[in-house]
């Protein structure tokens, strides 16, 4: 597995496309530098970008890498190698050098603009790791949709409509509820829904982080009582964690009765 893993890591560091995903989160960070001034209030920018478009590239990979090495996998699969390593080595690489490229892209600009002096610096590492989560997660989910379909165009169309789900129409669907029945204790299931989608559950954390849950109304007030009590985050931290290992769970359950 280990073999696998640093093969899956060194091809995708030799992407462009790692390079391109690099480059643009460094020149991110330049920027919300530069246009705030302000690291606190730079991070709270960031915050809306990460918790949108780092799903939708671990996504993106996720589902390209698989379609992409197929015919090096089924070499792979035809030698005496347990699959669920192979596999596994594959997902823990992309995962490992898209967290890598968030870190370092990010890392850079914060640290030269004086990160390590100013009280945001845990803002930002809590950022860096939600992002770190929501890396794993989606390429994890986005393996499992392109194991169980076996054409790519559809792959791609069901991987983009699952991080569409999630990112947009989840909350739609939420906020609708929340309006429609008004006149109930919502509270509970409010904190439910939450964590039944880890981009909302990854916002709520950030948004508690940086103290300005009073946007968030009643329903903030709501999530601080919970998530902003050291039980609440770790509470927050073991549902991301088990957001990661059920589709990995998965995975290695559809990997025993695929047939390549």
């Amino acid at each position: 597995m280990l073999k696998i893993l640093k093969y899956s890591f060194y091809d995708l560091m030799r992407s462009r496309w790692s390079y391109v995903y690099f480059i643009f989160y460094l020149l991110l960070g330049f920027v919300l530098l530069f246009l705030n001034n302000d690291v606190n209030k730079a991070v709270i920018t960031l915050m809306n970008i990460i918790i949108v478009l780092t799903p939708l590239i671990g996504t993106i990979f996720g589902v390209m890498y698989y379609y992409n090495s197929k015919e090096f996998t089924e070499l792979l699969l035809a030698q005496p190698i347990n699959r669920k390593k192979i596999f596994m080595g594959q997902y823990v690489g992309i995962s490992f050098s898209l967290t890598l490229s968030l870190v370092l892209g990010l890392g850079i600009p914060f640290v030269l603009y004086g990160l390590l002096k100013s009280t945001a610096i845990f803002n930002f590492t809590l950022l860096l790791v939600v992002g770190s989560f929501l890396n794993f997660i989606f390429v994890a989910l986005s393996y499992n949709i392109a194991l169980s379909t076996e054409n790519k165009i559809k792959g791609f169309g069901y991987a983009i409509l699952m991080w569409l789900f999630l990112a947009v129409i989840y909350d739609g669907i939420f906020l609708i509820s929340l309006v429609m029945f008004d006149e109930y204790p919502l509270d509970k299931f409010s904190l439910i829904a939450t964590m039944f989608n880890p981009i909302d559950l990854s916002r709520i954390l950030i948004l508690l982080k940086l103290d300005i849950s009073a946007l968030l109304g009643y329903t903030g007030a709501v999530f601080r009582k919970f998530f902003g009590t050291n039980f609440g985050m770790l509470i927050s931290m073991s549902i991301l964690i088990l957001w990661v290992l059920f589709p990995i769970f998965r995975m290695n359950h559809k990997l025993k009765r695929k047939d390549f």
